[in-house]
């Protein structure tokens, strides 16, 4: 009965999962908190919900959505950090047709990813992820000051070629760049306010952050999305892809090791191990780039939840890990099986259901203007911010939105708004966060 309860939570999850991954810019992570809030509320009348139901409901909840939120990152343009590698090359494929395709490279990459989770890192975490862990514990803060010194290093000054003058170039060129910087500062002094200074109330702690990553990510791309007056093509429905065994192994060697880093490493999101690993790789084929970042994307949000359960370690990294914990601590070789089985059918399941919710979706925009679309995404979006943290969260996103409009209308990366959580986190754990924080007057 258990092994059957564990199968059909998985299956539901990944089905739900899968058909809300289809609206722009809704994270798992939202539905989840509605979840852990429901079985609180259920716990808090005297009824039990057993861990062998909402576990692999989250499982599949997660692996359907890193799988299928590509739909709506290529397709309909609004992705969130994670898939802002995805995007590029993906709009691309969009905007020539092959939108179809660009998805389910990206997909392959995913079900790659799986493999990758369940077939190599599923048997070798327990014996080596502690030791890991046990010897970069001490490390952790320096090297999280190194990726964000790479991370905003890497965001290379562009244009330089408007005015006849030396300064006016050297501004123009500078545009993007001191746009990017003025995003990292900004949004790590947001993140400075609601983690010292949270607004949403004390049931919902957990979901302190939501309201903030919704107004940086979300409704940035939900907005222009709306404004814009681009114009989708036809797309044609690809019955084959252009991919080879080279293609995925490049792919996975890129992503796995960026969402492997990401996963591990406290504060780091896929987004940010995607751009070290395409950096450290070289990888410049379009199709190792969608692929490794489907691939990258995957290893990142459920490799991190994975960690959880690895015996001997105990990790908790990601919203969907914390989230948990309210709920329930892990107890040994049984419940990592059990999710590591969880993961397997949820990939799947999610894969196979990939082709079927694209073509859905290019009926969909080709029915309706994607500007539409969008709106009622906005709509959802905006109505679950306020089911989840009331008034006070909806004020946190519509700051969030107008810091996350800066890269967007400036052309910068908007990675840099993860300083969100990156530099007060940098800070505290460099021993200085909470100093910064009084000279804040936020103490």
């Amino acid at each position: 009965m258990s092994i059957l309860m564990v199968l059909a939570a998985t299956l539901v999850g990944t089905v739900l999962s899968s058909v809300l991954s289809v609206l722009p810019g809704l994270h798992a992570y939202n539905v989840l908190g509605l979840l852990i809030m429901l079985i609180l509320w259920v716990q808090s009348l005297g009824t039990a919900v057993p861990p062998d139901l909402y576990l692999p409901f989250m499982v599949g909840m997660i692996v359907g959505w890193a799988m299928l939120n590509t739909i709506p990152a290529v397709l309909l343009g609004a992705p969130d950090e994670s898939a802002l590698f995805t995007v590029l090359p993906g709009q691309k494929y969009l905007m020539t047709g092959r939108g179809y395709e660009g998805t389910l490279i990206t997909a392959v990459g995913g079900l790659a990813g799986v493999f990758f989770l369940v077939g190599i890192v599923g048997p070798c975490a327990p014996r080596v992820l502690p030791v890991l862990q046990d010897v970069m514990r001490p490390h952790m803060h320096w090297l999280l000051w190194v990726v964000i010194t790479y991370m905003v290093m890497a965001e290379w000054p562009k244009g330089g070629t408007t005015g006849r003058h030396g300064w006016a170039k050297f501004f123009d060129a500078w545009t993007s760049l001191g746009a990017g910087l003025a995003t990292f500062l900004l949004s790590g002094l947001f993140g400075f306010i609601i983690l010292y200074r949270p607004v949403v109330s004390v049931d919902v702690a957990f979901q302190n952050i939501m309201p903030a990553f919704v107004g940086l990510f979300a409704l940035p791309w939900c907005l222009l999305n709306i404004f814009s007056a681009a114009q989708i093509p036809k797309q044609f429905i690809a019955r084959t892809l252009d991919i080879d065994g080279d293609v995925i192994l490049r792919s996975v060697g890129a992503g796995g090791l960026g969402g492997g880093f990401a996963a591990f490493f406290p504060v780091i999101t896929g987004g940010i191990g995607g751009m070290l690993a395409g950096h450290a790789t070289a990888q410049r084929d379009e199709r190792v780039f969608i692929m490794s970042q489907g691939v990258s994307k995957m290893v990142y949000y459920v490799g991190a939840f994975l960690f959880l359960f690895v015996p001997g370690m105990n990790l908790t990294r990601g919203g969907a890990a914390w989230m948990v914990q309210a709920l329930y601590n892990p107890t040994g070789y049984g419940d990592y099986y059990m999710i590591l089985g969880s993961i397997a059918i949820a990939g799947g399941v999610s894969f196979l259901m990939m082709p079927l919710l694209a073509r859905a979706t290019i009926a969909l925009i080709g029915r309706f203007n994607y500007r539409h679309v969008s709106t009622v995404a906005l709509a959802i979006i905006v109505a679950l911010v306020f089911a989840v943290v009331g008034w006070s969260g909806l004020f946190v996103m519509v700051v969030g939105a107008g810091i996350g409009l800066i890269p967007v209308l400036f052309g910068s990366r908007r990675l840099n708004c993860l300083g969100v959580l990156l530099l007060p986190i940098a800070c505290n754990m460099s021993g200085f966060g909470t100093t910064i924080a009084q000279r804040l007057g936020l103490l």
